[in-house]
């Protein structure tokens, strides 16, 4: 008897094993989402109660505290993550750049190092995180807000005084884990000139194939659909953070060279992970004034 058999195409494969972990953009949540958002946001909220009064308290005591850096990183798990660290992230009188995908960066980043941070002000609206990343002493700027940049530098060297690390995402934005933006230096300015023993390590998020792609926050996606895609999507997922060798910004003239520097060694750790170039980014990015090379005039 015989058999005849349809082969699917990869790309409609990989398209079904995404839409079987959870919604793609715009799609509705389904029930069984929202109850995952629901024990998510249950658990988030008994490691709240338990951090944040711990958190208070030894700042009575102790000018740092253990517990941000703690409750992020079960934040971190708690959202799906399951973090491997590799390299060793420096304690203090650093300056870390990443790429950037997704509010979870912030989780990830902060439970594995307690660094502080400069982020997009919209991340300072995302339920829960923002408040979060306040208590982190997050540095929220804004890309149209351009005569607020030397305040948001002040803000920058205090935190970068308190925390001992801070860490900026040069992009400006998020991207989808296959493209890396152009650097924009105006958060670098505080390395004009380096602070006394300040070094810079690069970092390099990885989540892994075309998940990374769908955990992106890109597009018209707001900060609160992006947030309950992801609390809504089934299972956990890796994300492998590597943290690069340090080097010194006073090597280098300026931030635009610090900038071309990290990004430089940043490429080719990502092109490694990915077993393949970077591609360009497909969406317009309006504030950072970055177009598709396919749509430039």
């Amino acid at each position: 008897m015989g058999s005849s058999w349809t082969v699917t195409p990869e790309p409609q494969l990989r398209a079904a094993a995404r839409r079987k972990i959870g919604p793609e953009r715009g799609e509705p949540i389904s029930w069984i989402g929202w109850l995952r958002i629901g024990l998510r946001g249950v658990g988030l909220l008994i490691a709240l109660l338990i951090c944040v009064p711990l958190h208070y308290a030894y700042r009575t005591v102790h000018y740092g505290s253990p517990f941000p850096k703690l409750f992020l990183r079960v934040a971190c798990r708690l959202c799906g993550a399951r973090l491997r660290v590799h390299g060793v992230p420096l304690k203090r009188d650093v300056f870390f750049v990443a790429n950037h995908l997704s509010w979870i960066d912030i989780l990830a980043l902060g439970g594995a190092s307690g660094t502080a941070f400069v982020a997009k002000a919209e991340l300072g609206v995302a339920p829960l995180v923002g408040w979060l990343a306040r208590i982190n002493r997050t540095v929220f700027v804004s890309r149209e807000d351009r005569l607020g940049v030397a305040e948001q530098i002040n803000r920058l060297r205090e935190a970068l005084a308190d925390n001992w690390s801070i860490t900026v995402f040069p992009e400006a934005t998020t991207t989808d884990g296959k493209s890396l933006l152009p650097f924009k230096t105006s958060m670098l300015r505080v390395l004009e000139p380096p602070p006394p023993g300040v070094l810079v390590q690069p970092v390099v998020l990885d989540y892994g194939g075309d998940i990374g792609e769908w955990i992106g926050w890109i597009g018209t996606e707001s900060g609160v659909d992006n947030a309950k895609r992801l609390l809504a999507r089934r299972g956990a997922f890796r994300l492998d953070v590597f943290y690069l060798e340090p080097f010194d910004p006073r090597d280098f003239a300026g931030r635009k060279a610090i900038a071309a520097e990290a990004r430089a060694r940043i490429v080719p750790a990502l092109e490694a992970r990915l077993g393949k170039p970077l591609r360009p980014f497909a969406q317009v990015v309006g504030p950072v004034r970055y177009v598709p090379p396919d749509r430039a005039a």
